[in-house]
C-alpha cells in the first residue's frame, strides 16, 4: 500500500502544478473534475473568480497524469470519478468509484452536479464556442 502513496503523491503534487500551468499562474481556487474509464478520460477545470467560475480545457500533460494516477489502482479496484481541488498550498482528491454513480447519469450531469455542490449558483464561464 506504501508503494502506491509513494508513486500517487508526486503525481498529484505535479497535477497540481499543471493546473497552474493551465490557469496560467497560481492554482489555489482550482477545481478539476475528471472522470476515467478504460480509453476514456472526460475532464474540466475550473478556477473560482469570486464572483463567477471560469472553465478552462484540461492539458495532454493533465490527462496523461490523470490516466497515471488511474493506472496505478489495479484494475477491478480503480477509481472512475476525481475531484481534485487545490486551496491555498494545498489539495484535496475525492474519488467515487463505479458502483457509487448512476448508470444513468452522463457525465457532464454529474460534473454539473459536482460543480453546484462546490459553487452553488455562481455562473460558470465557458470560452465561446470556435466557429468552423
Amino acid at each position: 500500500m506504501a508503494d502506491k502513496f509513494d508513486k500517487l503523491g508526486p503525481i498529484f503534487d505535479e497535477i497540481g502544478h499543471e493546473l497552474g500551468r493551465i490557469v496560467g499562474g497560481d492554482p489555489d481556487k482550482t477545481y478539476l473534475y475528471a472522470e476515467l474509464q478504460e480509453g476514456v478520460v472526460g475532464a474540466g477545470v475550473f478556477k473560482d473568480e469570486g464572483n463567477s467560475v471560469r472553465y478552462f480545457d484540461p492539458s495532454r500533460p493533465l490527462i496523461d497524469l490523470l490516466i497515471e494516477a488511474w493506472e496505478t489502482e489495479e484494475p477491478g479496484k480503480r477509481w472512475e470519478v476525481i475531484e481534485y481541488a487545490v486551496v491555498g498550498k494545498e489539495f484535496d482528491a475525492v474519488f467515487k468509484f463505479p458502483e457509487e454513480l448512476n448508470p444513468d447519469e452522463f457525465e457532464d450531469e454529474r460534473r454539473d452536479v459536482a460543480l453546484h455542490a462546490r459553487y452553488g449558483d455562481k455562473p460558470v464561464i465557458y470560452p465561446p464556442m470556435p466557429e468552423h
